[in-house]
Parts: structure tokens; C-alpha cells; sequence
């Protein structure tokens, strides 16, 4: 009997632990420069937004002619109907982000998740509203969110709610807010402004007790002229009074409800315009900013460092991505360097550079040449049938895992060491190596691109990082040819590099399947040394295999670099026969 109780309170014992356990970080606060969890301890928080569930954006599924969530669904409703239009955002919701996502991501290695909200899933447009100035609660959006947090919690990682699509819209960017610009505006209607406060009181209302909620980030990319309606994008505002006036009376709020949580404010200009925002109005508040296609040097971030130190606040750079690995692994090394944590954009679309991509489905051109106005209408069962298979390649277990991306952000930060992307090992007879598959690692580390990133936000820089935009997220210009992928527009100098294991030592001969507008030249090295220099590239319109003399390759790792004294060829693969 005695063992008995004594094993019921040791499984009591082991319950209150892992209860203990899930609260014992307390809620994250801002301790001068700093972001500290309950305990005090400083925290870098790496976190994943998740664009496209709650609100979709035109481009993250090749619809940027749409821009709009609310075009898109009114292109859906007019392909098959609205009870279908209905079902499928109601299926796009179940689908899209599920627990298993949240799973993988913390796998991964991020500890912060942002949620970027439509309001319309919480609450009646104003339009909408039975009764004017009164707020009608969807229980939809609180009932999603409160999943997520479920998932965060066993995950132990933070959630970090941003309103994203705010009433009415707080932007010229009409996309990114679900903006319809026939309608007032967030900025142009008091009662959008007072449906935005009365949200963030009912959310901090709802969860002012769970220490997992990381931050409210009470307004996503603001991007309003206020004194000159011309400055459409913000940047250039020097007063900001609309903006202030409404995070502080948001803040107000909150803190009517809940005094525990941290406040992320967001500048005009998309979150980087601050002029006229201090002196802030809440001593547990971080200032955020957003980062896209601008070098990765200290000087890119001064003027936030500047406003860290001026107003001993804490920074977060709350969205950044959209570009290739090697721009990733920078930027991430500059923020960290700084003791400043990130959340990146975003976990899942159609395009390679982000960790899951979302198959495009069969017929989908054909969709999208319908609803452009480009090709045929589709009757409503072709219609369906796409939608359907778009809902079916939503979720993760139908997504492509891009891991050359989840190394990016996570080890290449810390490690110049190249690692095999697939296992090549030389047994016995022909192993064929497909170009595209050089190690993961740095660029000048696993490879080297002359172009390895978009630096779209900088005059004057015109690079495009990956050309074709397929396989991977390097530098490296990847192309498809059919269902073969293949290393094109090489140029002088560029080289690529192979993890090898030799299981026996012997003479071995090598060959590249190349096609080529214009003669060519390859050094292949092992391990830092020539192993046959100044291969000629013959010039041909189909793929040839180019062999080399044999050459003696030692039991072991061999590091095969593939050094290009003499671009302008494309190549597909690596042959290594041992005689």
C-alpha cells in the first residue's frame, strides 16, 4: 500500500514539475536594453511569422495581379460559388497551420512564434456592426488563436500576437492589410480606430494570465502620409501624431486589463519610421523594426542601435526574409551580434525561400489564366478540383522541407564548416552526383556565387541572388530542365564544392555532363589540392559527358571542388567510376 502512495505522489510530483516547468520563465518584459524572461534571464527570441493563414497575400501564391485576401476569395466565390468559397477558407484555416507545424518549427530551433491577425476573424467590420460604436466578438478568431497557444505551450516557445490586418486597413500597401480602398480607411474612420483599441482590450482581456504569449505587437507596417498624403509609404512623416495617439490609447487599453505583458510598437513607414513616436508611454514596451534587401552591416541598423541607446529600450526586428540563404545567415548574424532578437517571414508559401513551400497545384496556371483574364474560364468542377488540391498541398506533410534554408538560419549563423546536402559515397562501380547537390554551408564556404542575394532597397545594386529559382535558396543559379535540375549561368571563378567518401583508395576518373554556347574550363581539386586542372568544356547544344584521366583518390573524406576557371556552360552532373 505504502508503495503505492508513495508512486501516486511521485506521478503527482512529475505533474506539477512539467506544470512548473511550462510557466516557470514568467512573462518576457523589457529590462532597459534588454528582453528578459520572469526569472530576469536575458532572451534572443528567433522566431517564425505565419503569413498566409489567417490573412494571404497575392503574392505567396503567385496572385500579386489579386494583392487583396478579399479579391482573391471574391476570384474563388465567382469560380465556384460562395458556399464553396466558404468551405474553402474555413478548410484553409484547419489546414494551414496545424500542430504539427508548430512542432516542426521548434524543431528547428525557433522559440517565438508571430501570429499576424486578421481582425475580421475577431470581430464584425464596422459596416457590418447591428449596432454603430458596438463591438461584435467572432468567437472563430479567439478559438484559432487559443489553439495556436496550446501548441506553443507544449512546444515551449512564445507566441506573439501582431494585428496584422487592422479595421479598415493601416496602409497604402493594400495587401498586406486586406485593405479595400473604397472603404474607409483605419486612419480615415473613428470607428475603425475604436474597433482597433476595443480588440486589443478584448485579446489582452483574454489573455493577460498565459506567460506563452510573448508580446502583443499592437500594429503591423503602418504606411500613411498624415501631413502629406503624397508620402504614401510614410517614410518620409515627421510628426506621426495619428500613430502615437493610437498605440498609446491601444497601450491604455491593455493596461485597463493587463499589466503583465510586453508591447511591441511599430514605426510608420513599415515599422521603421519613429520620428515623433518618443518618449514612450509604457515602461514595458520594445521597440520593433522590419528589414528587407539592404546590406547586412552595422550601419543598415544604426539608426534603430541609436534609438536603443538614446531611450534605453529594447529592439526586435519583428519581419525579415524574402531573399536568398546567404543574405539570411547575414542578417541574422548581424541581429544576434547585437543582441537583438528576430522573427522571420514567413513559414510557408509557393517559392523556395522560406523552410516549407507549398506545391503548386496540377492546373493551377490554367486558375491563374482564368482569373487574369489571360485564358480560359474554367467550369466550376475544374475549378474545385484545383482549390481542392491546393487545400490537400497546404498542409505540412504535402509541403517541400527546404532545409538548406533551416541551416542558413540556424547553424550557418555560428559555423564556417561545409556539410554534406546528400551522402556521396564512391563504393564500387559509377556514382553519379547531381550538380545541385554541393554541400550546405556559407557562401565561400560550400560554394561560391558571384550573386548570392537581392539587395532590392539599395540603389544602385542590382544582383538577383538565384536565377532560376529552383532547388535551392544559394546563390547558385539553379535551373530545371524537365524534372532535371541542373547549375547554370556559371561564371569565371564561381566554384562548388562536394563532400566525398572514398571507401577504398585506387584510381579513379571523373566526368561532367555539360552543354555549353561557348567554351569553358573546370579545375578539379580534392581537399585543397589539383587533381586535374584546366578541364576544356567543349561547346554544345545537348548535354555531353566531358571525361577526365584518372587520378588517385585515398580511402576517406575527399572535399571535390569544382573550381570554374571559364564560365558560360551549364552543368548537371558529377560522374566518379573507379576502374
Amino acid at each position: 500500500m505504502k508503495n503505492i502512495i508513495r508512486k501516486g505522489l511521485l506521478l503527482v510530483g512529475i505533474s506539477l514539475l512539467g506544470m512548473l516547468e511550462t510557466s516557470a520563465q514568467g512573462f518576457l518584459r523589457a529590462d532597459g536594453k534588454k528582453i528578459v524572461t520572469g526569472t530576469g534571464e536575458e532572451i534572443i527570441l528567433r522566431g517564425m511569422g505565419l503569413g498566409g493563414w489567417m490573412l494571404q497575400e497575392g503574392y505567396m501564391y503567385h496572385l500579386s495581379f489579386l494583392g487583396q485576401q478579399y479579391r482573391i476569395r471574391e476570384k474563388i466565390a465567382a469560380s465556384v460559388g460562395e458556399e464553396k468559397a466558404a468551405q474553402f477558407y474555413k478548410e484553409w484555416l484547419l489546414k494551414h497551420t496545424t500542430k504539427k507545424d508548430i512542432d516542426a518549427l521548434a524543431a528547428l530551433g525557433f522559440n517565438s512564434i508571430r501570429l499576424p491577425m486578421h481582425y475580421a476573424l475577431y470581430t464584425l467590420p464596422v459596416e457590418k456592426e447591428p449596432v454603430d460604436g458596438q463591438q461584435t466578438w467572432l468567437e472563430e478568431g479567439f478559438a484559432l488563436t487559443d489553439s495556436l497557444l496550446n501548441w506553443c505551450k507544449q512546444n515551449k516557445i512564445y507566441l506573439i500576437l501582431d494585428l496584422h490586418a487592422a479595421p479598415g486597413g493601416q496602409g497604402n500597401d493594400l495587401a498586406i492589410s486586406d485593405r479595400d480602398p473604397n472603404k474607409p480607411s483605419l486612419w480615415d474612420s473613428e470607428a475603425n480606430l475604436q474597433k482597433t483599441i476595443a480588440l486589443w482590450k478584448q485579446l489582452a482581456k483574454r489573455y493577460a494570465n498565459e506567460p506563452w504569449i510573448g508580446a502583443y505587437d499592437i500594429i503591423n507596417e503602418p504606411n500613411w502620409g498624415f501631413d502629406d498624403p503624397k508620402d504614401i509609404r510614410g517614410t518620409e512623416e515627421k510628426r506621426n501624431i495619428p500613430l502615437r495617439k493610437l498605440m498609446v490609447d491601444i497601450t491604455a487599453a491593455i493596461r485597463e486589463v493587463d499589466q503583465n505583458h510586453l508591447i511591441f510598437i511599430e514605426g510608420n513607414g513599415f515599422g521603421n519610421n519613429y520620428r515623433g513616436i518618443f518618449p514612450l508611454w509604457d515602461n514595458n514596451t520594445a521597440v520593433s523594426f522590419h528589414k528587407y534587401g539592404n546590406f547586412n552591416d552595422q550601419q543598415t541598423i544604426k539608426y534603430f542601435l541609436d534609438l536603443r541607446d538614446q531611450y534605453n529600450v529594447p529592439l526586435w526586428l519583428g519581419e525579415s526574409g524574402e531573399n536568398f540563404n546567404t543574405w539570411f545567415t547575414e542578417a541574422i548574424e548581424l541581429m544576434e551580434k547585437n543582441n537583438i532578437g528576430w522573427a522571420w517571414w514567413q513559414h510557408k508559401k509557393m517559392g523556395l525561400n522560406n523552410s516549407y513551400e507549398i506545391k503548386q497545384p496540377e492546373g493551377y496556371s490554367r486558375l491563374l489564366a482564368d482569373w487574369s483574364g489571360r485564358g480560359e474560364k474554367l467550369n466550376e468542377k475544374e475549378a474545385w478540383a484545383i482549390l481542392q488540391e491546393f487545400l490537400h498541398n497546404v498542409e505540412l506533410a504535402q509541403n517541400v522541407f527546404h532545409k538548406d534554408v533551416a541551416d542558413a538560419m540556424f547553424r550557418q549563423v555560428h559555423s564556417l564548416e561545409a556539410i554534406p546536402f546528400k551522402e556521396h559515397t564512391i563504393k564500387t562501380g559509377i556514382l553519379s552526383i547531381n550538380a545541385v547537390d554541393y554541400d550546405l554551408g556559407r557562401q565561400r564556404v560550400a560554394y561560391y556565387d558571384k550573386d548570392s542575394s537581392r539587395y532590392q532597397y539599395t540603389p544602385g545594386v542590382n544582383t538577383d541572388g538565384n536565377k532560376g529559382r529552383r532547388y535551392r535558396n544559394d546563390g547558385v543559379d539553379i535551373y530545371a530542365d524537365g524534372n532535371n535540375f541542373y547549375v547554370g549561368s556559371v561564371e569565371d571563378e564561381e566554384w562548388l564544392l562536394y563532400t566525398l567518401t572514398v571507401k577504398k583508395t585506387g584510381n579513379y576518373s571523373f566526368s561532367f555532363t555539360t552543354r555549353s554556347d561557348t567554351a569553358g574550363r573546370i579545375t578539379l581539386m580534392g581537399n585543397e589540392k589539383i587533381l586535374v586542372d584546366e578541364i576544356v568544356i567543349p561547346e554544345t547544344a545537348t548535354w555531353t559527358d566531358v571525361k577526365t584521366n584518372k587520378v588517385k583518390l585515398r580511402k576517406g573524406i575527399v572535399r571535390l571542388k569544382v573550381l570554374v576557371k571559364k564560365g558560360g556552360f551549364d552543368l548537371s552532373a558529377i560522374k566518379v567510376s573507379k576502374d
